[in-house]
């Protein structure tokens, strides 16, 4: 295990009653699986940078959370669903409060070990959309948004370009190019079902892990359907290879959309002057110009506690990090409101993270006003299906274009919770819920 940051504290109250003390017990343990080395480092070292220096900062700036100091630890999993899964065997045991995969594969893999070892998983905006549904998935949640949210969202934006109405999208042909993992293959049943109720024409053009450098036989293949709009699900090495190869084919990038995961800086910058247009979904704001990242920059970067290249402080997938990692101090603060502990555990953890309330208040104190919208999770809804907007390439950086618009979530909602249904019944027997839903 790759020790980021190990930091013994004093810790000014809390206990962990009636239970055996873990070593390091007067610090709040945040494991964090990164990938800083393969083909998806590219992708992987802007998020844990991210994700690192934010709790960083909390504890450089405010002595931890109400006294208690994080004791972060990364675990390199090289984007690797068994070394994922190892990393997970090693911190259960430590007094992890929560697991942060980032990666569809090791989520897919950890969500029926969750329940049995209570220890929450927290899949930000990725893995098993239908684990929004929190009666059947207590120990799992996957806010702001699920992928089948992003995938709705993305067709309701070409829908709306297209003059909006039942009938926009009739006759279209989309393309779908993807990373052929689970990650890829996620939003396809959502994606399908659209192009049914839509009458558009969904054309798949899948890529495999080991081909993510080499996609000329799928671009030769998209200019040869002429899609009227591709959206991409790409991560590591795959994404900028793809922007490249639409540039190549002139694709125009205007009608080139990606998910949030295929929004990096260098994803972008890969096409050059050519990739202008080119847009992808966000949930949480661009470039440095918010408080919080003044005090990461004065904390944690300038004070020389960070890994990022200055270059690349505040890039989009930095900034994700730091949105994730703001999720799981909120959950942890929460969780200490809750209980009336400030050294809480992993049980404690999940319901905090299930009374998540992140409210226009709270934002405007963590510096983060403007960064993100309010969220709130519930005991049935471990997701929230909150508002996205879309970003645009324009040579040099992301700029936003248009406001904060909602998912489809009439017909996303209905589709998680028949999902969740097959996945219990796939995966029987499935427990039922015991978790008490406190409010």
């Amino acid at each position: 295990m790759r020790l980021k940051s190990l930091i013994a504290g004093t810790v000014l109250a809390g206990t962990l009653a009636g239970a055996a003390l873990p070593a390091f017990a007067e610090e709040l343990y945040v494991p964090l699986f990164s990938y800083r080395t393969g083909p998806f480092a590219g992708s992987g070292i802007p998020i844990a940078n991210g994700m690192h220096d934010y709790l960083t900062m909390l504890n450089e700036r405010d002595g931890g959370i109400n006294g208690v100091k994080l004791r972060i630890a990364e675990c390199e999993t090289g984007y690797d669903t068994q070394k994922g899964v190892e990393c997970y065997e090693q911190v259960k045991g430590e007094g992890a409060l929560v697991i942060s995969p980032y990666s569809t594969g090791i989520t897919l893999q950890v969500i029926p070990k969750a329940s049995v070892d209570q220890i929450p998983v927290l899949s930000m905006a990725y893995g098993l959309s239908a684990a929004a549904e929190g009666n059947t998935f207590p120990w799992v949640f996957n806010p702001p948004n699920t992928y089948w949210d992003g995938a709705s969202a993305i067709v309701t934006d070409i829908a709306r370009r297209e003059g909006g109405g039942d009938d926009a999208l009739r006759g279209k042909k989309i393309g779908y190019i993807f990373l052929d993992a689970g990650y890829g293959r996620e939003p396809i049943p959502l994606l399908e079902q659209m192009a049914s109720n839509m009458g558009f024409e969904l054309l798949q053009y899948p890529v495999p892990g080991k081909e993510m450098q080499n996609q000329s036989s799928q671009w030769l293949n998209i200019r040869r359907d002429r899609p009227d709009y591709m959206i991409m699900w790409g991560w590591g090495a795959m994404s900028p290879t793809a922007v490249k190869e639409a540039t190549k084919i002139r694709y125009p990038m205007e009608n080139f959309y990606g998910i949030w995961w295929s929004g990096g800086n260098d994803d972008a910058a890969a096409g050059g002057e050519a990739a202008k247009g080119y847009r992808t979904l966000n949930f949480h704001g661009v470039g440095a110009d918010y408080p919080v990242m003044d005090d990461i920059k004065k904390h944690v970067v300038d004070a020389g506690k960070s890994e990022v290249d200055p270059a690349k402080f505040a890039d989009n997938l930095y900034n994700r990090g730091v949105y994730n990692s703001m999720l799981i101090a909120e959950g942890i603060r929460r969780a200490q409101e809750i209980t009336g502990k400030t050294l809480i555990d992993a049980k404690d953890m999940r319901v905090g993270l299930e009374n998540l309330d992140i409210t226009e208040e709270r934002l405007k104190e963590m510096g983060m006003e403007g960064f993100a919208l309010p969220m709130k999770l519930s005991c049935e809804d471990h997701s929230g299906h909150h508002k996205v907007y879309v970003v645009e390439w324009d040579g040099k950086d992301w700029q936003k274009s248009g406001d904060w618009f909602s998912p489809d979530v009439d017909l996303v909602k209905p589709l998680l919770a028949q999902a969740a249904k097959d996945y219990a019944e796939s995966n029987a027997p499935w427990p039922e819920r015991t978790e008490a839903c406190v409010n």
